[in-house]
């Protein structure tokens, strides 16, 4: 679907066609300032004209400012509108593109079936998966007999959010921090390959600024190789020089792209892409070999043998597979194709120096879409590479599959972090060291972005952490004995959630070092305690480790008071003192690990004063504590302040001789609180699968609820409503 944008990824150059030659003269520096733009002035027809030229040309970004201007000239024609979704299609624009398809799926869906797809696509590659399944569902449910192709697909699409949000609910004990700015820029970074531990290659633009496409300035926006050296002496591991060019072999060119660059397993022969960009502006891509003899390396010859015989051939890999070497790469060919890209390999024979003729890698790998940056680990015996066709995060995923070079088995999705609701592709590992560490390339947020925040690829280093896990088991305090279909849960410092659904009360968590974490437990009809697992000490070359846990939960007893010890007050006095705010802590504590309980706060004076005035210096004390609660998070309607004055004295307030008793006195001015309700449905407060911490996601579904509030109840083509709590857990719980 995104065809254009695929080419340049293939030529390691832009993440999309940022220009074209039919544009060459509005791009000329007279023209850039937009007051002297002469198409800015044509009449409509000639403007939808040059709109639609520089569309079919490739010109995303330039046909989106003319289709703007149209569109305000015409706000509600849906062919502007839809010409602009597909413009930011194109580009990535995941947010303006799922805004425009979801106009033109409300106002001309007959005429545009698959925009809801595509508004759903693009919502899933925000991260927004509840919201893409209910797109994905309407989809289906207005297409009861059509578009039989993309409903399929879209089923998998939704098995791919359902996935994502498990993945990011157990993360994979690894760190994705990009490669800092001395190696990306705005445009795209593509095929890293590590020399070594100590310098990486790879390939890029090197530019920061949109570029003219002109052939007399080509050498401008053509990639080339880079390499970057690792920064030393400094506290932050795996930081990059300056990079310089590649300039081993004279592999760069001002003609053609260049990138993909591999070493054969004995470093005598150098494997990369060259594209070239045709008159049309199309990119055709193929592979090039150079073998290093005596002291220098050869002219680049292309590989022949069936290899670049048809279509656009990219992304070379060779690797050792038992005895044999395998040339790995991608290919869009025709013949013996599954559909898209897919990846191929061809036997090579060191003696004569020929390559046999390329093999499809079969069905375990390639699907109908695309599957492409092939990389071989010949220590483990895994084939990496990325696709869109198998149930993804977002839009590219790395897998992995077991064996080579023509069967395969254990197909997996790397999982997140290494995977994302954006694309991944070039996944590489470290050749040397005992730690999985390696590099990706993403488009993810977080990356230097020409346009718009998802527009272009860099590098991302991939930095493997020690394996840390919560082990444990929620058990009834009373017994000892499990607690069965329990939630439990775990926050961190910055308010981030996980659960997990427990059917026999045992539970495992994935603990990434540098937080402290809070494990609860959440059951009706029961409190839980808490305990904390602190991993702010650990450091990345630590070894591995599980800590044992244990959760307990204790009965409610409704009706019956319990006191938070040492909230006292001074004499005449409703303010909180310092022992007491401390003692509430362990309340707010209480309230948020047991969401689904509501109490009643008592407050108590002694027996100086008449009753009236005592009831309300009661009524202040009790409101000061459910103040101090409210402001730490505990919300005001699960609370009711009740005064209760000298009543229900703890202590005498006079001894037995009738004198004055002050310690009496200070133990009858205290604080009680009673549970008064376990309501259900709100012991799970949201989908704790979802990105995002408690206030955020609180802050969704409340949104959401005031959304629903609208919804016409017979209106089953809304889908089923993902924006509430998961039901499983919700069912369990009642």
């Amino acid at each position: 679907m995104r065809k254009n944008w695929l080419l340049f990824i293939l030529a390691t150059c832009m993440a999309v066609s940022q220009q074209d030659a039919q544009a060459q003269d509005l791009q000329k520096e007279k023209y850039r300032n937009k007051a002297n733009d002469p198409v800015k002035n044509l009449p409509y027809d000639k403007k939808l004209r040059w709109a639609d030229n520089l569309y079919n040309d490739g010109s995303y970004f330039n046909a989106i400012e003319y289709y703007k201007q149209l569109k305000q000239e015409q706000p509600r024609n849906p062919y502007l509108t839809y010409q602009l979704a597909e413009c930011c299609w194109m580009t990535r624009d995941y947010i303006q593109g799922a805004g425009y398809f979801g106009e033109v799926a409300a106002s001309a869906s007959k005429l545009y079936p698959e925009a809801k797809y595509k508004e759903a696509i693009l919502l899933k590659m925000q991260g927004k998966y509840d919201d893409a399944v209910v797109a994905f569902n309407k989809f289906i449910a207005d297409n009861p007999k059509t578009q039989k192709k993309l409903k399929k697909r879209a089923k998998v699409e939704i098995e791919g959010c359902t996935m994502a949000k498990n993945s990011m609910n157990q993360p994979e004990q690894v760190t994705v921090k990009n490669a800092g700015p001395n190696v990306n820029s705005s445009y795209t970074e593509s095929a890293p390959y590590p020399l070594g531990d100590t310098a990486l290659l790879y390939s890029s633009m090197r530019q920061n600024q949109v570029v003219e496409v002109d052939k007399r300035n080509a050498g401008e926006y053509m990639s080339r190789f880079m390499t970057s050296n690792k920064q030393k002496f400094v506290s932050e591991v795996d930081s990059f020089q300056w990079p310089l060019a590649f300039t081993d072999g004279k592999f760069n060119t001002p003609k053609a792209h260049v990138g993909n660059g591999v070493f054969s397993p004995g470093g005598d022969r150098f494997y990369f892409t060259k594209c070239q960009e045709e008159d049309s502006m199309q990119v055709v891509c193929k592979i090039f070999v150079s073998k290093f003899e005596k002291t220098k390396w050869t002219e680049p010859q292309e590989l022949g043998e069936g290899i670049n015989e048809e279509g656009s051939n990219t992304h070379p890999c060779i690797a050792k597979v038992g005895k044999k070497e395998v040339l790995f790469f991608s290919s869009n060919r025709k013949l013996q194709s599954r559909g898209g890209y897919d990846i191929w390999y061809s036997i090579y024979d060191p003696v004569k120096g020929t390559y046999r003729r390329p093999q499809n890698v079969g069905k375990q790998i390639n699907t109908e879409q695309d599957e492409q940056t092939p990389y071989y680990d010949s220590r483990e015996n895994k084939l990496y590479f990325s696709s869109n066709g198998w149930v993804t995060m977002g839009g590219f995923d790395i897998f992995s599959a077991d064996g080579g070079p023509s069967r395969y088995s254990n197909l997996r999705n790397l999982g997140y972090p290494i995977n994302t609701s954006a694309d991944e592709l070039y996944y590489i590992k470290d050749p040397v060291g005992t730690k999985a560490n390696g590099y990706v390339v993403s488009n993810r947020i977080g990356s230097i972005a020409l346009k718009n925040p998802t527009c272009c690829d860099d590098i991302w280093r991939i930095q493997t952490e020690p394996k840390l896990r919560a082990i444990g088991k929620v058990v009834y305090r009373k017994t000892n004995e499990p607690a069965t279909e329990t939630v439990v849960k775990m926050i961190d410092e910055k308010g981030d959630l996980k659960t997990f659904d427990s059917p026999d009360g045992k539970f495992s968590f994935n603990t990434l070092r540098g937080h402290n974490f809070v494990i609860t437990a959440d059951k009706q009809g029961y409190t839980s305690s808490r305990l904390n697992v602190n991993t702010m000490e650990v450091k990345r070359t630590d070894p591995d480790d599980d800590v044992d846990v244990v959760v307990y939960l204790d009965e409610i007893i409704k009706a019956q008071p319990f006191e938070v010890h040492n909230v006292y007050y001074d004499y005449d006095k409703a303010t909180l003192r310092p022992e007491s705010v401390a003692s509430l802590d362990t309340l707010v504590n209480f309230m948020k690990d047991n969401p689904s309980l509501s109490v009643e706060i008592y407050s108590f004076t002694d027996g100086k004063g008449d009753d009236p005035y005592n009831v309300k210096l009661s009524q202040d004390r009790a409101n000061s504590v459910m103040e101090y609660l409210k402001t730490n998070g505990v919300s005001a309607g699960r609370m009711t302040a009740k005064a209760l004055g000298k009543n229900m004295p703890a202590a005498p307030n006079k001894t037995a001789e009738g004198k004055d008793n002050p310690e009496g006195r200070q133990l009858n001015r205290r604080t009680q609180f009673l549970i008064v309700k376990d309501d259900a449905k709100s012991r799970i407060l949201f989908d704790s699968s979802k990105p995002g911490n408690i206030d955020q996601q609180q802050t969704n579904l409340k949104i959401d609820e005031n959304m629903n509030t609208d919804k016409d109840p017979a209106d089953k083509d809304a889908g089923p409503d993902l924006s509430k709590p998961g039901s499983r857990v919700n069912k369990k719980t009642k």
